[in-house]
């Protein structure tokens, strides 16, 4: 009988350990890119990369705590993780920021890891402004050519409005890279007709929405548009992609949603922003339509489609004028004739082609975003327009990128020439807003274009006349913007208004570039910033490491539109009510006595902050005042929980009169600042109220110009 024996299994052996030589072949590819591509093409892109990087990094720190509003929810969610998950502006959880709270998670894990500084929380947004350049570079080389993805890289880390939110702590930054990185997820989707990828889109714009909410969704038409277009598969199957893809939006939004939406109230803290307690409310209303209608409950001035709203002249030359124009349209103009050049270069009939997917997508987001913002009459602040950046760059970068595949084509030299001659001569009109600061450069930018259209019209001749065409061409086109970043990074940005770029000349209504229409006023208080200080300008609260008020904004726009019984917003300066200590630094900045509702850099003095901090650990607020933005200025300067009566306006009914005498007396509030009150014709009157009856009730001290009033029971 023959015995069978069984055969020895083979042992799996782990993957050998790369020796020296294979890490210097990994490590040469990761430099050298696909090998298909030319050798100068990936260190081109790691350079666009490192030059971005330190551009949003170098002196980083001199933006202190930037928008203190956020900073202090960072803080709030650095000592209280219910804080972090809801986004409240005090670890107390008193009441929320007027946004969900995406955005502060991000920032909120580099505090907890770094601890709470001005560089933990503003490098997050930095490296996600990195991430964006590099995802659209990604984007546009798919299918384009590596110089049309370096240059639309380029445009966007060099457009002043993206240096300046790339190095805040607001919401815009990571709602770009969503943004971006739904596109290009979305991109691969019609390439390869799979869902998963749009699918994954979806959740990115349900972060989105988890970041700044509805203004996620404005992607969501070209997105949809173009992949029932141009997918591959059959009509049914684009269907479902696309539905898979809006559970995708619904869950990764919702999910937060639905617990706010159904823990009780008492059991969490009020949503800032709304009058009713309910995100839903603030989305649909205060932060959504709200913000296209002009009917926004709340709000400290009235809004209007009329034209002439509150916020500015509403209409198509909206985002071209001077308040906007030098934040993000040096290369609107172009990006608009090159989107017509492009599809005319792809051809519009190739309805598959995933060049013109990539073009309709950016195209159409450009124009989607580009109305709203235009036409929408409410709160309507000239950095939102970072949101344009990314898909001017894409179409600047892949139009220049045709035009210059085809520059043999005498008919296409002529269309190339006249995009440099209108590329140069709005940078010129841009930078003539700007006379007194560098006016060498508008003439640098004059001789560059009349050079750059002369080249671009000869034939091609060799390397040596295409490399001097294409540096000739990118002075005309980036030098403005780029010289305008650079001014952004030299100077510090504070407070709920900042813009990018010197001071500009202007006679539009607002009350100056960034500027808040109007006056605040109020006991002890003074007027809503019209600007940013002038060089020189103060410390952040509670010493931020290297804050300063920066320029970056007009003094020349004039509102006297919303004066109080205290003073009047004139020149777009914010003037001094009675109780401060010594009005303002030149540009709305308090020094020394109430606070801004809408923020700024403003001292807290040392003698403030120890009377503040005082036996904090016995109350659940050290403090109470009106407004978030004062609250925290002194929660940031102390450490200890401020409660933001009446939310980021001071007009949320949070808490009322009486919920605010009922923690009196329970002994959880210690001192209550004086300063702002909300004088909108809008909203809850229970921060008046309140007010009213503290300095009826309670005796108050002046310390160093702050009015306080000590809530401590006596019994």
């Amino acid at each position: 009988m023959t015995e069978t024996i069984p055969a020895e299994h083979p042992r799996l052996l782990p993957p050998p350990t790369p020796g020296p030589r294979a890490l210097r072949e990994r490590l040469a590819g990761l430099v050298r890119g696909r090998a298909d591509a030319a050798r100068w093409e990936r260190p081109a892109f790691l350079g666009l990369l490192l030059v971005t990087g330190l551009l949003y990094l170098v002196n980083l720190g001199v933006n202190g705590w930037a928008n203190a509003f956020y900073s202090a929810a960072v803080q709030a969610g650095s000592q209280s993780w219910e804080a972090f998950f809801y986004g409240s502006s005090d670890a107390a959880n008193a009441i929320t920021v007027d946004k969900p709270p995406a955005f502060l998670w991000v920032i909120g894990i580099s505090v907890r890891l770094f601890g709470l500084n001005s560089w933990s929380i503003l490098v997050p947004q930095a490296l996600m402004g990195v991430a964006s350049v590099a995802v659209l570079y990604r984007v546009v080389r798919r299918r384009f050519s590596a110089g049309a993805a370096l240059t639309a890289g380029a445009v966007l880390a060099t457009t002043p409005v993206a240096t300046l939110m790339f190095r805040y702590d607001n919401p815009d930054a990571l709602l770009v890279l969503l943004t971006v990185g739904a596109i290009a997820l979305t991109l691969r989707g019609i390439e390869s007709g799979r869902m998963r990828w749009v699918v994954w889109a979806g959740v990115l714009v349900g972060l989105g929405f988890l970041t700044k909410q509805l203004q996620a969704f404005l992607v969501l038409p070209p997105l949809v548009g173009v992949y029932l277009v141009a997918s591959p598969r059959p009509v049914l199957r684009r269907v479902g992609h696309l539905v898979a893809a809006a559970l995708a939006v619904v869950v990764s939004a919702g999910w937060w949603v639905a617990i706010v939406e159904l823990v009780p109230a008492s059991a969490r803290p009020y949503v800032g922003g709304s009058q009713t307690n309910s995100f839903l409310e603030l989305t649909f209303g205060y932060n959504g339509l709200g913000r296209v209608t002009g009917d926004e409950t709340g709000s400290v001035v009235p809004g209007g489609t009329t034209g002439a709203g509150s916020w500015g002249s509403t209409g198509l030359t909206r985002l071209f004028g001077s308040e906007f124009g030098t934040q993000v349209t040096w290369l609107l103009p172009t990006a608009l004739v090159l989107l017509v050049v492009s599809l005319v270069a792809v051809g519009v009939r190739r309805r598959r082609d995933p060049r013109l997917a990539t073009v309709l997508v950016l195209g159409g987001s450009l124009l989607v975003t580009g109305l709203v913002f235009s036409f929408m009459g409410g709160i309507f602040h000239p950095y939102y327009t970072v949101a344009l950046a990314p898909y001017i760059a894409g179409l600047v970068g892949i139009g220049a990128g045709l035009l210059w595949q085809r520059r043999a084509v005498l008919a296409w030299r002529i269309v190339a020439a006249a995009v440099v001659a209108l590329s140069g001569a709005w940078s010129f009109a841009l930078l003539s807003q700007a006379s007194s600061w560098q006016p060498w450069i508008r003439w640098v930018v004059v001789g560059a274009t009349v050079a750059g259209t002369v080249l671009v019209l000869l034939p091609p001749r060799g390397r040596g006349l295409a490399g001097a065409t294409v540096a000739t061409v990118l002075v005309a086109a980036l030098l403005g913007p780029t010289a305008f970043s650079v001014q952004t990074t030299t100077v510090g940005h504070t407070g709920a208004l900042p813009s990018a770029g010197p001071s500009v000349t202007t006679s539009g209504s607002g009350g100056g570039r960034g500027g808040m229409p109007g006056g605040q006023g109020g006991p002890g208080g003074q007027g809503a910033p019209g600007g940013q200080a002038a060089p020189g300008g103060q410390a952040a609260p509670g010493g931020a490491p290297g804050s300063q008020t920066g320029t970056g904004q007009n003094t020349s726009g004039q509102n006297t539109s919303g004066q109080n019984t205290n003073g009047q917003n004139t020149n777009g300066q914010g003037a001094a009510g009675p109780g401060t200590a010594s009005g303002t630094d030149g540009g709305g900045n308090a020094r020394g006595g109430g606070m801004n509702l809408l923020g700024g850099s403003t001292e807290v003095s040392d003698d403030v902050v120890a009377a503040l901090s005082a036996d904090a650990d016995d109350h659940t607020w050290a403090a109470a005042t009106v407004g978030s933005n004062s609250a925290a200025t002194y929660q940031l300067a102390t450490g200890d929980p401020v409660m933001a009566i009446g939310g980021y306006n001071g007009t949320d009914p949070a808490p009322t009169l009486a919920e605010f005498r009922t923690l009196v007396a329970a002994g959880e509030i210690h001192w209550f600042i004086g300063g702002s009150t909300s004088t909108s014709g809008s909203g809850s009157d229970a921060a008046a109220e309140i007010a009213e009856w503290v300095a009826a009730h309670y005796e108050a001290t002046t310390i160093d110009g702050v009015t306080l009033y000590d809530l401590t029971p006596t019994s």
